[in-house]
């Protein structure tokens, strides 16, 4: 139903957004100055405005507008801006402009109807409280003038100051409305709470837990893997379980503890190149669970084909396949060849997390093991093999298993030796190799 915002004051704007960069991109004041040539109002909206106050990277610029959309779109024409066709957000007042391949979202202002907790029937309007007053999080309902001056109808400033993360009126209602905000309430704790969840929200997340089970599994997917960037997932993952959420949407979330460390690693734990936050990684080390099970989970979330091999790899290799803290420079080399730096070092990684989950103490010689792998990953980077198995026929090596065999011999030669060997010193080597493997005499 249409909530009564009556009883609220229109406030004065009450903050200030820093002259960050953001604010003053050539696309930023290219899109502004086309949807107030005709003298319209508008205002940036909701999550840049939240993160512009805390001074985090700014990712997405949205605005609002009073204008229709038709208007938006005629007024983006006549600036000679791209618009992108987008039939369902059209139809909610969202129009997709595209200034110097940078995306923006230049949405209506819109008061709710009615809703039915899948679809919300909306209204355009020109009040900016109204608004606000749907967003799902007061630290969302903020807005800011072109010049940085900040409106705040719900308290969102003081709340995103304390680090309090708080429905826009009554919980329960908001998550009627539309389920997806359970884990989006877990997700924002997760990236900006600094108290305890807020009692209100924790309660009414967790007495409509059943509803997440109509939502689809792509709306379940971004939400997770949002919440598994945040620094501290694991703690997230903790509250949706307490609040029966967590078995609803990743029930085969068993490794919550293995989740922190691996998260400690990521962020403060390791400084080599290509270990930073990845949430899919993350994914597979919380899961408990075999290569169907990895594939299970790929489907219910629709990952796509690529995420999803790479969670079964990450979950599924075979443990001789998988690498350890005490792997010499021959047999990393080895291993780094057959499995690729990347899934070499996603296995590094949890492997590294879990030890120290399930030991509880810090090694310091295993430490250093790992990593030495993590460092070797980095610079693994071998030159194209020098043989082909035309040069080891031309060589008198017979065609069929033979063939083959020789040449990972000799690959293997070659990597434990450092990719040292040239064309010449790996034919000298073929009289060395196994009997099979040799020329024809």
């Amino acid at each position: 139903m249409a909530r009564d915002w009556s009883h609220f004051q229109a406030r004065p704007p009450v903050g200030q957004l820093s002259p960050d960069p953001w604010l003053h991109t050539p696309p930023v004041r290219t899109l502004l100055a086309a949807l107030q040539a005709d003298g319209t109002a508008v205002r940036f909206v909701g999550g840049c405005v939240r993160d512009g106050l805390l001074r985090r990277p700014v990712q997405d610029v949205d605005i609002g507008t009073p204008d229709r959309p038709e208007t938006v779109l005629a007024l983006l024409e006549r600036a000679g801006i791209q618009t992108v066709p987008w039939a369902r957000g059209l139809a909610h007042g969202t129009v997709l402009a595209v200034v110097d391949h940078t995306p923006f979202e230049v949405t209506t202002l819109r008061r709710d109807v009615t809703c039915d907790g899948r679809h919300a029937e909306v209204a355009f309007t020109d009040d900016w409280m109204a608004d606000a007053a749907r967003r799902d999080f007061t630290i969302n309902a903020l807005s800011a003038t072109p010049d940085g001056a900040v409106y705040d109808y719900f308290d969102g400033i003081t709340d995103l100051a304390q680090g309090h993360v708080r429905f826009v009126g009554r919980s329960s209602e908001r998550i009627r409305e539309d389920a997806l905000r359970i884990l989006r309430f877990f997700r924002f704790h997760a990236h900006y709470g600094q108290t305890a969840p807020d009692a209100d929200a924790f309660a009414a997340c967790q007495a409509l837990a059943h509803t997440v089970d109509g939502l689809s599994g792509e709306r379940v997917r971004t939400e997770l893997l949002k919440t598994l960037r945040a620094p501290d997932p694991a703690g997230a993952l903790l509250l949706m379980r307490g609040a029966h959420v967590l078995d609803r949407v990743l029930p085969e979330a068993g490794r919550i503890d293995v989740l922190r460390v691996l998260a400690f690693l990521e962020t403060r734990g390791v400084v080599s190149p290509g270990v930073a936050p990845d949430a899919l990684r993350r994914l597979a080390a919380v899961l408990t669970t075999d290569a169907a099970g990895a594939a299970a989970v790929a489907e219910r979330l629709r990952l796509s084909r690529a995420e999803g091999r790479r969670l079964g790899d990450i979950v599924a290799t075979p443990a001789d396949d998988r690498p350890r803290c005490d792997l010499s420079g021959p047999d990393r080399r080895r291993l780094l060849d057959r499995l690729g730096p990347d899934l070499f070092r996603d296995l590094c990684l949890v492997a590294w997390a879990t030890e120290r989950a399930v030991s509880g103490h810090i090694d310091s010689r295993r430490t250093q093991g790992w990593l030495a792998q993590l460092d070797g990953a980095a610079a693994f980077a071998p030159p194209p093999f020098p043989l082909t198995g035309h040069d080891l026929i031309r060589a008198g090596v017979p065609r069929g298993p033979a063939l083959g065999d020789a040449l990972a011999a000799l690959r293997d030669w070659w990597l434990a030796e450092a990719f040292r060997p040239d064309k010449a010193a790996l034919l000298a080597r073929l009289d060395q190799l196994p009997t099979a493997a040799r020329r024809r005499p």
